[in-house]
């Protein structure tokens, strides 16, 4: 009886919520709108608000749906990029700013407060952001949902291929994926005309993505890899009409939508892509990367500032640095000793299946320690893979891949195989910690198995606190009993000195002016990473302004917090309920998870 009032109760408040909504000349007094509001607690009427938004969320990224377990949108791709389609987003967002006025702040407490900054603030920026022109510049080499598509396509991603109708849906999602394509062309082509382009190294990286899946038998293609897979359950009917299907999926619809892209990036993109780097230099372009800035770091600090706190950065590490040095007995001055290790086959696996043996090693030796620093742990497993080989080229050297909600899919500690001599073993220890556990994988598996997070929350995330607490986690290596060979301990400086030149780099090409050029010397002189992976690294700052810097400056912010919470708690201070307190409640905006941490300390005292 208790599960039914609450059903009727929540189906109420929809609806009043709804009805706030209409215009004057369309409300009824005889409606019973207000009363049903007043008789909600605003917990009640909030958690109402943020389940119609994620719900409705959906309908614009359809593909997040699939990610996050809401099966309902297998079949549907992203909306074509359009300005009627901009302008339903802009009416989305700001009917459920408004609605969020009805609701009192001041009633609210705990998850329901976070909830309501969360939202309130997401929604301001994500109107902000409107006024800038990114639907021209709608996909690069490091990201896209080209590449989303290909990994649905290929059955090794979160598309399902377990009943003849998951195969039937993928081929609807197809059709939209086909259109979608057509839009993103006519997109770039606008910006062509208009001036946002591409510089010339991302535009030409694109083409390959393409090319690929240019095939003239279906069996070679990418997107027949279900049908060699296809479960033993189907009968040979079954099979064979979903063959034929995907033969004519692949040559008559694919095929050609890839072929045409190839085209146009060749001939009608390329060829006018800019040979400036930064987006300073498009239109608006100073503003649109202070926004980038905000967007990714949720702080309040200035392209100068950020790169002032890099160079700084640099200087420290590369001091830390020469101690290793000195510690291994290298003759020389530190440059020869990058030198030393890119060049020397002792630092490096000869082959692809080496490197992974390895890494499943060290996860072994890692998970057995973080009891020492934590008293929670995520329910879900993850497992070490090779990055596919279709996307490897352009891919980082490492990331991670969120399990599935529903336990059907662990996560994915994804390690880039393509060049081993960009894979060094003094980076095992450090990278594990990064993208794995207690890193990427804890925080994001995490937040998906906290009961008391909306959706909105659950399935969401700040670059800053995601990759912020990634690289904390980095500096948690000594207190969890590793780096305790110096090799290794230069892997976190390392990785470390990655992530200061990042605050370097993204501001030098974004607001400075820096070339291509520049920022691969300053890189290759900073550490002992490879060309390659330098090279790649580069053209991804260049192709994600602001986002880079979110590792270091989150990093700051929770040993910031953490240090407060110490100073203030003294002998009570537990890390690993400090440690609880930031994962808990999923991903926050730095000021927010700010708030929220100074609660927790007083409440502590």
């Amino acid at each position: 009886m208790k599960v039914i009032k609450i059903a009727l109760v929540a189906s109420s408040v929809m609806f009043a919520l709804s009805g706030c909504m209409s215009t004057s000349s369309q409300l009824n007094t005889n409606q019973p709108v207000a009363p049903v509001i007043s008789e909600l607690s605003a917990k009640q009427q909030l958690d109402v608000l943020v389940a119609q938004y994620y719900d409705e969320s959906l309908t614009f990224n359809p593909l997040s749906a699939t990610y996050n377990g809401r099966h309902e949108f297998d079949d549907q791709f992203l909306p074509v990029i359009s300005q009627a389609n901009r302008d339903k987003k802009t009416a989305f967002y700001k009917k459920y700013q408004q609605r969020l006025t009805l609701i009192d702040e001041s009633q609210l407490t705990g998850q329901a407060l976070l909830n309501f900054e969360v939202l309130s603030r997401d929604l301001a920026l994500k109107l902000e952001g409107m006024q800038y022109k990114d639907y021209l510049l709608p996909i690069n080499q490091m990201s896209g949902a080209h590449n989303t598509f290909a990994g649905f396509g290929s059955g090794q991603s979160a598309q399902p291929f377990n009943t003849v109708a998951d195969y039937e849906q993928f081929i609807k999602r197809a059709d939209g994926f086909v259109k979608w394509l057509a839009s993103v062309e006519q997109s770039m082509a606008q910006g062509v005309k208009q001036g946002v382009v591409l510089p010339m190294p991302l535009a030409k990286k694109l083409l390959p993505q393409f090319k690929v899946h240019v095939v003239t038998n279906a069996e070679d293609s990418l997107f027949y890899s279900p049908i060699k897979a296809m479960p033993d359950s189907f009968s040979n009917a079954q099979k064979q009409q979903l063959t034929e299907q995907y033969k004519t999926l692949i040559l008559d619809k694919l095929v050609p939508a890839y072929q045409r892209m190839s085209d146009f990036l060749l001939n009608d993109y390329i060829p006018y892509a800019r040979d400036s780097v930064g987006y300073a230099d498009l239109p608006n372009g100073k503003a649109w990367y202070d926004y980038q800035i905000k967007k990714n770091t949720t702080l309040s600090l200035s392209a100068d500032e950020i790169h002032d706190i890099g160079l700084r950065e640099v200087s420290r590490i590369l001091s830390e640095m020469k101690t290793v040095k000195n510690t291994v007995g290298f003759k020389g001055e530190l440059s020869a000793f990058f030198n030393h290790l890119r060049d020397s086959d002792e630092f490096y696996y000869k082959t692809a299946d080496e490197l992974i043996a390895a890494y499943e090693q060290i996860k072994v030796k890692i998970d057995a320690r973080l009891p020492r620093l934590f008293n929670i742990e995520p329910k879900a497993p993850y497992v070490v893979k090779a990055v596919e080989a279709y996307r490897a080229q352009s891919a980082a050297g490492a990331s991670y891949a969120g399990p599935a909600p529903d336990g059907s899919r662990p996560g994915i500690f994804y390690i880039n195989t393509y060049n081993l001599k960009a894979q060094p073993k003094f980076l095992l220890e450090t990278l594990s910690i990064h993208e794995a556990a207690p890193g990427h994988h804890f925080q994001i598996a995490l937040q998906q198995e906290v009961q008391s997070l909306p959706d909105f929350r659950k399935f969401g995330g700040y670059t800053v606190f995601a990759e912020g607490w990634a690289l904390y986690a980095e500096s948690l290596g000594k207190e969890l009993g590793l780096f305790t060979d110096p090799y290794m301990w230069y892997g976190r400086l390392n990785d470390e000195q990655l992530r200061a030149m990042r605050l370097v780099l993204d501001t030098g090409f974004h607001a400075k002016g820096w070339t291509r050029q520049q920022g691969i010397d300053y890189m290759l002189a900073n550490s002992s990473m490879a060309k390659s992976d330098v090279i790649a690294e580069v053209e991804r700052y260049i192709a994600w302004p602001g986002q880079a810097l979110s590792y270091k400056l989150g990093e700051f912010k929770i040993k910031e917090l953490r240090d407060y919470a110490h100073q203030q708690l003294g002998e009570q201070f537990d890390i690993k309920a400090f440690h609880t307190q930031i994962l808990i409640d999923g991903a926050l905006p730095m000021p927010i998870l700010e708030q929220k941490i100074k609660r927790w300390v007083k409440s502590q005292q």
